[in-house]
């Protein structure tokens, strides 16, 4: 699946954000226009994809969202939209009366929410204007940034409007060069612990935690693993990406956390598979630098065996970004 940003503008200001370096050096009023976007999904059609993620930024912003959305369901194309939910009240007008005829199968929305204490009272009263309009469409995504934190507000969430039982977990990473808040890797067993105290929350409401890439196997025990795989019917992954994400501009990158790192065009490919092979032969050099976190992951038979990837490349990149050129060429951006 291709990540899609429809505009660098974002209404919040996350202290995680991983996307702040990119979008701080590109324009406000950088937009996908329309010759793009059926350039995007021509690329995705000949490629044998028929799902397409929209991002920002924020989405919703973009001027033409609701026709963007209209033209691509139109072209038999399942839409999910990475949303904040916070739009204002004559933008989810228009969505409401456009979109929300669609079915789950058609279109779906991933609202990515912090917790409340994060959020200004505006921001809460838009939220949930976007979720009682399209609950049913809906599940939630919430960032880990710190090894401490409370997720019953998800689930209060989840009851009170009615949305998809299902929770995408994602871990905030650090940006190569930069600075922003990001779970230590010393830390990633506190955070486990963390979210498995909230097992019995997710057990009790049958709602399933699904995990973004970035997680490291290893910080649970075999007893947790046990318990999560059951959660989530047999399905858990520990890999990690390339996820292809391309800009407003038609630029490429394998994901956020690594948007400045061999950038290409999407002209210099001509389908996913080869954005695929380019962006996993490049990751296999920086892994023969370091294979994960941990000194472990170097000789770890689960990561040999695929079923881990040793964490966010991200990572590794912050620990080489700084140093003298001595690797392989492809180690540097």
């Amino acid at each position: 699946m291709a990540n899609v940003l429809l505009t660098q503008r974002c209404v919040r200001s996350c202290p995680y954000c991983f996307a702040r370096k990119h979008m701080g050096e590109s324009s406000p009023d950088d937009l996908l226009s329309w010759e793009d976007l059926m350039y995007v999904a021509d690329f995705l059609e000949g490629s044998g994809e028929r799902h397409i993620s929209l991002l920002g930024g924020e989405p919703t912003l973009h001027t033409r969202f609701v026709d963007y959305v209209l033209y691509l369901i139109e072209r038999r194309m399942h839409v999910n939209v990475f949303t904040n939910g916070i739009m204002s009240k004559e933008r989810l007008s228009d969505a409401q009366q456009s979109l929300s005829h669609l079915s789950p199968e058609q279109l779906s929305f991933v609202c990515n929410l912090n917790h409340p204490s994060m959020s200004s009272a505006v921001e809460i009263e838009r939220i949930n204007a976007f979720l009682d309009a399209f609950g049913t469409n809906t599940s939630l995504g919430y960032n880990i940034f710190q090894p401490k934190f409370d997720l019953q507000f998800l689930f209060d969430t989840i009851n009170r409007f009615g949305l998809k039982r299902h929770v995408r977990l994602g871990l905030a990473h650090p940006i190569p060069g930069e600075t922003n808040t990001c779970v230590a890797i010393d830390a990633m067993p506190a955070m486990a612990a963390c979210l498995l105290s909230h097992l019995s929350q997710f057990q009790s409401m049958r709602v399933s935690p699904g995990f973004d890439c970035g997680f490291p196997l290893c910080v649970f025990t075999d007893e947790q693993l046990g318990m999560l795989f059951k959660l989530n019917n047999g399905r858990l992954s520990f890999g990690c990406g390339p996820a292809f994400d391309i800009g407003p501009d038609l630029s490429v990158w394998s994901c956020f956390p690594l948007s400045q790192y061999h950038k290409k065009s999407l002209y210099d490919f001509n389908t996913l598979g080869e954005i695929g092979e380019y962006y996993k032969g490049l990751h296999s050099k920086v892994r023969m630098e370091a294979g994960g976190l941990y000194e472990r992951c170097d000789c770890c038979r689960y990561r040999e065996a695929e079923l881990c990837m040793g964490g966010c490349l991200a990572h590794i990149l912050s620990w080489l970004h700084n140093e003298e050129p001595v690797r392989f060429q492809e180690v540097y951006a």
